[in-house]
Formats: C-alpha cells, structure tokens, sequence
C-alpha cells in the first residue's frame, strides 16, 4: 500500500531546500531521485497504483479461454414463427431438442423492441416434456419484452399449442404443457380456436402473493389499496402468475365504476405493477362491467407494460367479477385485441378459455 502521506499533512520543501536538492550531481544519485520532492511523491503515487491494479487484475481475470476457431464462433441461427392472440404477439422458437434455452434472457429482450427487433411481447420456447411431471407433451419457457420471466402466459399458450401442432403436423388435439405456474392442457380445435384448461384459481392472498388484508373466505375480494393518493378496491387472483383485478376507486367502482375506454393505462399502470402489497409486481386488470356476462378490460402486464391481450388477466377477471357479484360464471371478456370466452366451472373449479392464436410470420434469426 502507499505509504505517502496524505497531501495536506505532508511537509512540502522550502524554495531553498528545493534548490539544494536541484544541484546535486546526477551521478550522485539514482535518476529517480533527481526531481524535486513533490513530483518524486507523486512518481511514487503513480508506481505504487499501478503496481496495484496490475495485481488487482491479475487476480480477478478469469482463466485463459481455449482458442477461438471458426467453428466454434458459429453459432446456429434460429428459425422462428411470429404469432399473435388477440393482438398479444410473441416470437416461438422450437427448443424441444435441448433442455438448455437457445437464448439469453438479454438477447430475447433485444429481439422483443419494436423499434430494432422482431417486435413482441415475449419470446415463448417449445422445450422438452418433464419439467412438471413426466407425462408431458412438452413444456414451455418464456421471456417478458424486458427479459424477465414469467410462470406462463394465457395467450401465449394458446399460441404456443397451434404452434407445435402446426411443426408436428398433428391434427386437432389437446396436449399437456407444463409450466413455471403447473401444467396447463390446451386443445386445439379444427376451427382454429384453442381452449385451455387454466386449471383453479388461487385466492389465498400469501400465495398470490400479495400482502392485501383478506375480507371474504380467506381471499382479499374488493380490499381497499392506496395508489397515489387514492383509495382503489382491488380483488387478488393467481392463475399461475398474480393479478390484481379492479373495478374502480372506492368512491366509484359501485356507481358506475371504470369506463375503460377514457383511461390514462400508462398513468396509473406503473404504480400498481410495482405496488408494495405485491411482492412479486402484478398483473394488473382495469375492468368495466357491461352485463352479467360481458366485460370490457384494459391490462398492465407484469413486465410487458400495456399490451392488446393478456389471457390469464381475463381469467382473473372472470373470477374476480364472480366473487365479488358482478357477473355469472361464464362471460365474454372483450380485449383491445378482442374477446375471449371464460368460464369458471363450479363443478371443477377450474378455468377454461377459449380463443384464437394465428401465426403471423417467420424468419430465421441470429443467436
């Protein structure tokens, strides 16, 4: 370490000392110390740094990597399908002949920006059955247009589904899909039309999770949440991933309520993705009630932002509507993107949707 004082304690040399020490023979005296003191304390700094970084990065460099051929640089492109649910698009890549993701989560980030990318709002892998039970058809990993990784992704499921039976050629089918969130079973029908079993809805609010307090049979249904400055009602579903359901402010969600359509989404989106009460952000559903069995919603994805569609935000919606009377089991939910049928059996208890999922195109794209 530098032993030099630090510059203000340290005794600077007269003019006269410093004279003196300018006259002596060169052959005296090394050459480094021919200059005056200052600028030797300052050579000294200088030597002593550099002695230490070159150690710091001596020990901190990783090991010597083999050389590079061009063999090894060469990494496979990636054929991939663009396909869209509702408006909700997403890039699909066939990985099911590796366990290990194709690419990185910054790399899907990339290739999600609108601007410079492909454009979407995820990136969805087919990868190889065995990640919830063994029995699988296949399952699925997917990347948010912020490279963050989601359970699993209602529309993006029926996406996938049309995808992989497209690749295989298979005819109408369902298949069993596992997920972060479970397995998921989609079948898809001959029209063209996917309906997924979404399975049961979890309400107890620590398993959301959400920290919101619980007002009716152990789940938070219309429990008052502060949002910048205001004092919203919100209903807590976890279809595999968390939502937080809205019909309005406290002072309007009975009387009217929201009109979706005259909504600021990107004003008031943020603060509820990010709220504190849930610890893992949330999905967030701005919902309008236009009978018992239509509802109109506007959707802030977890990591996505605003987005056309958002399958398991209508799924939560459905269940949130019926618990806290709104509407019946089974509704249209209408999107920007469009509508999807939902249905919260009570026989089961499980959810079903049922919509649409198009290929747009594909292409072939770098690692």
């Amino acid at each position: 370490a530098d032993s030099t004082p630090p510059y203000a304690q340290r005794k600077h040399p007269s003019n006269r000392e410093t004279k003196k020490m300018m006259v002596v023979a060169a052959s005296a005296v090394p050459a480094r110390l021919a200059a005056p003191a200052t600028v030797r304390h300052a050579q000294q700094r200088r030597a002593t740094n550099f002695r230490t970084v070159r150690r710091t990065l001596a020990a901190t460099a990783p090991a010597a990597a083999p050389p590079v051929t061009a063999a090894a640089t060469a990494a496979p492109a990636a054929t991939f399908f663009k396909y869209q649910g509702l408006g909700n698009d997403f890039v699909l890549i066939d990985n099911r002949d590796s366990a290990t993701i194709r690419l990185s989560a910054a790399r899907c980030a990339e290739i999600c920006d609108r601007n410079f990318g492909i454009g979407a709002d995820g990136v969805i892998f087919a990868m190889p059955p065995g990640l919830v039970q063994d029995d699988e058809d296949y399952s699925m990993r997917m990347y948010n247009s912020d490279g963050s990784e989601p359970e699993m992704c209602g529309n993006g499921i029926r996406c996938l589904a049309n995808f992989v039976a497209m690749v295989d050629g298979a005819a109408p089918r369902a298949y069993k899909v596992g997920t972060l969130a479970g397995l998921i079973q989609p079948e898809v029908r001959a029209d063209g039309q996917v309906a997924v079993d979404m399975g049961e809805p979890v309400l107890e609010p620590a398993k959301v999770p959400c920290t919101l307090e619980v007002t009716q049979d152990g789940a938070a249904v219309r429990a008052p949440m502060e949002v910048n400055g205001e004092t919203w009602l919100v209903t807590a579903v976890s279809m595999g991933n968390p939502h937080c359901v809205t019909f309005g402010k406290k002072s309007e969600c009975d009387v009217g309520g929201i009109v979706v359509g005259e909504m600021d989404l990107a004003a008031i989106g943020p603060a509820f993705e990010a709220h504190p009460c849930f610890t893992a952000k949330t999905n967030t559903e701005f919902t309008e009630v236009v009978s018992r069995s239509y509802l109109k919603m506007r959707v802030w994805e977890r990591g996505a932002g605003a987005t056309l569609a958002c399958g398991t935000g209508a799924c939560a919606t459905v269940v949130a509507a019926v618990l806290e009377g709104r509407t019946e089991r089974a509704c249209t939910v209408e999107l920007p993107g469009g509508p999807l049928e939902i249905e919260w059996r009570a026989a089961d208890n499980r959810v079903i949707m049922t919509g649409p999922a198009e290929m747009v195109f594909s292409g072939v794209i770098s690692p």
